[in-house]
């Protein structure tokens, strides 16, 4: 996967995302991330790989300063649209390079965004960049499960799923391991599929 190839294959994507990845048991595991999670006034939120907006309606948004960012802009835009009077900022941003700076969130939320950029290491190291000391990343995705039955499998299919934007064989421990000395596992749980989509809780070391 490339940058050149995400835009356009999130561009076929956007007119009908939802129906895939906001609906059903998707939407239950979207719900089920954010259920024990809260934000304050107080805080500066960024998303990133906001999409289509599909996480934003699991926040109180209308309380939180909320940064978005995708880099497909039709994705962008349907959020935009969902969004139109709320006070969320959004911008058109590669995870990979975001122009933040340092320190400037106290929490920032990847949905389906590691398995998709093309260097899901520097991803996180520009979250953890962005994000405060004891502030927050949390992450819905999909990563490698460890078991073998699985794994032929993927080894199959995860070329042809590449070619539709999203890895199926992405390793968050090697993903992890990049920035494990500014962060603390705090949550690593299965949220869907038996294990392959999870919800993982971050928190950035003091420094």
């Amino acid at each position: 996967m490339n940058n050149r190839w995400n835009q356009f294959i999130y561009k076929c994507w956007a007119p009908f995302y939802d129906v895939f990845f906001n609906n059903g048991m998707f939407y239950r595991a979207r719900k089920k991330v954010f259920q024990d999670v809260y934000f304050t006034s107080e805080q500066r939120i960024l998303f990133v790989g906001v999409g289509t907006g599909a996480d934003l309606a699991f926040i109180p948004h209308e309380n939180v300063n909320v940064t978005a960012i995708d880099y497909s802009s039709e994705m962008l835009q349907k959020a935009k649209e969902k969004y139109k009077n709320s006070s969320i900022t959004f911008h058109q941003m590669d995870a990979q390079q975001l122009t933040f700076d340092s320190l400037s969130f106290d929490a920032v939320v990847a949905s389906l965004v590691l398995s998709v950029v093309p260097d899901a290491e520097q991803a996180l190291k520009e979250m953890t960049r962005v994000v405060k000391p004891k502030g927050t990343i949390l992450i819905f995705d999909k990563f490698e499960t460890k078991k073998k039955s699985a794994a032929f499998p993927k080894k199959i299919f995860r070329p042809f799923v590449k070619l539709l934007g999203t890895d199926i064989g992405l390793s968050f421990e090697h993903v992890f391991e990049a920035s494990r000395a500014h962060l603390i596992l705090k949550e690593n749980s299965s949220v869907m599929l038996k294990g392959m989509y999870r919800k993982i809780i971050l928190q950035k070391v003091e420094e």
